[in-house]
């Protein structure tokens, strides 16, 4: 069976939102070759609508990082939302989800191919982990305090039990935190 994986920036102080105001001098090496592992082994990715109109505006004429201008610009990418419609989604290889979350994800999963990773949308994360379709949760914590910006987690969310798998720090003093839910 597939894995869903998802890989979030993090702040020290639990911000997730706009990750480019924060991690920009800490992003190193190490860093670039654990995403790129992650990359590979990757075939399909899932976005949300904030996401996801975010990336369609930039990634399709990136003139940095075109390793994964390259990737993401190639990768079918399915998108999450109630509001777009299919004729909205012009970026190349993307196609709206149909019904409900929860089944598309589950009927992926079932099927053939590598990764499915959730990219570009903190609400798709936390609904695919507060669904249990997650199977893999990446935090990557910079060091630095973001000060203000939206959280994974909110006031008010379901007790949810995780089991760190994996943890590694980079030179520039990165941590990467690898959960998935605990039985």
């Amino acid at each position: 069976m597939r894995k869903v994986i998802a890989g979030l920036f993090h702040s020290v102080d639990g911000v997730v939102e706009a990750p480019y105001k924060f991690q920009f001098d800490s992003f190193d090496d190490d860093l670039g070759e654990m995403l790129t592992k992650i990359q590979q082994s990757t075939d399909t990715v899932l976005m949300g609508r904030v996401g996801w109109s975010e990336w369609a505006g930039y990634w399709p004429n990136a003139t940095e990082d075109l390793d994964f201008a390259d990737f993401i610009n190639k990768v079918p990418k399915h998108v999450a939302s109630n509001t777009l419609r299919p004729a909205d989604l012009t970026w190349s290889n993307s196609s709206l989800i149909e019904g409900d979350l929860a089944d598309f994800v589950r009927r992926l999963k079932s099927g053939p191919g590598g990764d499915i990773a959730a990219m570009g949308g903190i609400s798709l994360v936390r609904q695919l982990l507060f669904a249990g379709l997650m199977d893999e949760l990446s935090l990557i914590t910079h060091p630095v305090v973001a000060g203000e910006g939206r959280h994974l987690f909110e006031p008010g969310d379901p007790t949810t039990r995780l089991q760190l798998i994996r943890a590694d720090v980079t030179r520039k003093g990165n941590v990467v935190q690898v959960y998935r839910k605990a039985d």
